[in-house]
């Protein structure tokens, strides 16, 4: 029986976040890394939403001014957390609003650097 191996990433050209290797589009910056229309479409096919999760927050009008951090946390099974990354942080006047959404997708093998299996994360 074979473990899985876990996913070999890389970093974004133009962005510099740490990405999957086999990732023909930066899902961060969107920026095309390669065209394979193949690659890509099988990608799509085999891609499973797992979460999405999106909520917006208005402050009132009659406040002072709010000030706000969004951090994204990743727990493994034993509830330890093998990572954790400040996406933003920002103000909001009053009478302001932002929205923030989280999307987790899931990808087959594709035998590329990884393997079948669960996805890990790797350095």
């Amino acid at each position: 029986m074979n473990a899985p191996r876990p996913r070999v990433t890389r970093v974004c050209p133009h962005c510099k976040a740490t990405i999957l290797a086999s990732a023909a589009v930066c899902p961060s910056c969107r920026h095309h890394l390669r065209f394979d229309p193949a690659a890509a479409a099988a990608r799509a096919q085999h891609a499973i939403s797992a979460l999405r999760v999106e909520g917006t927050v208005r402050q009132p009008a009659d406040t002072e001014a709010w000030e706000y951090s969004m951090v994204l946390s990743i727990r493994n099974e034993r509830g330890e957390e093998i990572d954790r990354k400040m996406i933003g942080v920002g103000a909001m006047k009053p009478g302001e609003q932002r929205t923030f959404a989280l999307a987790v997708e899931i990808y087959a093998g594709d035998g590329e650097g990884g393997g079948g299996g669960s996805p890990s994360r790797a350095h």
